[in-house]
């Protein structure tokens, strides 16, 4: 892992040299084979295996990893209850979904519980380790499926007659980069401000809108009508 911690490389837009993963998968095959996936692959290293969340939670604080992949059908307590503890234990940590799992109450679900993107496992190895850096700059990669119905789910949910989250001009701006997938570094270019300003928008963004994640406030944004 990068010498600098995760917060430092979110205020200056940084990557690490080497992004380490963790698994969170309950099938062995599938779970080494990602394994030697990230430690074959220059830049990349398996930073834990896991073939359960309870395994999770309990060890990957002791190599905390840059992104974490996660299935959602696992024995003992579910994916999603594991993603909405990972995400409040750990809430700067990118938490990918790679699943076989398609449906929409799935995937709502685990957007909710604070996943970062949602991939299916017959994404191609190339594309799987891109969307993991995608995931790490600040973007939610996700399946061409899974996109697609992502919206024309939340085209099918209707707004709150009045939905007032006393968001700023400068906060619903830089919310509505955030929809469009732009990285903190992107958008504090395309505002014309330091990256620490962004990051000071969205942390306000997220008090207001009671959510901790990227993917809870594009989700909460898309539903509440906050953005046009």
């Amino acid at each position: 892992m990068s010498c600098k911690t995760r917060h430092e490389r979110e205020s200056s837009g940084a990557a690490p040299d080497v992004i380490s993963v963790a698994i969170i998968e309950d099938q062995l095959d599938i779970r080494e084979g990602l394994a030697a996936l990230m430690d074959d692959t220059a830049g990349f290293r398996c930073a834990g295996r896991f073939r359960s969340m309870e395994q999770a939670i309990a060890g990957i604080k002791h190599d905390l990893p840059d992104v974490a992949l996660v299935d959602i059908g696992l024995p003992g307590m579910s994916g999603i209850e594991g993603l909405r503890i990972l995400r409040d234990r750990h809430p700067s940590m990118p938490l990918l979904v790679l699943t076989v799992y398609e449906d929409d109450e799935r995937i709502f679900d685990a957007l909710c519980a604070g996943a970062t993107g949602y991939l299916l496992k017959n994404t191609p190895s190339a594309r799987l380790l891109q969307s993991l850096q995608e995931a790490l700059a600040g973007g939610a990669p996700m399946s061409p499926e899974v996109a697609h119905r992502v919206v024309e789910l939340f085209r099918r949910v209707r707004p709150p007659a009045s939905a007032d989250y006393d968001l700023t001009p400068h906060e619903t701006r830089v919310l509505k980069l955030l929809v469009e997938g732009y990285t903190y570094k992107n958008a504090a270019a395309r505002i014309g401000v330091s990256v620490n300003t962004i990051a000071f928008h969205i942390k306000r963004i997220y008090e207001k809108l009671q959510v901790h994640s990227k993917s809870e406030a594009v989700s909460k944004a898309l539903r509440a009508g906050l953005i046009e």
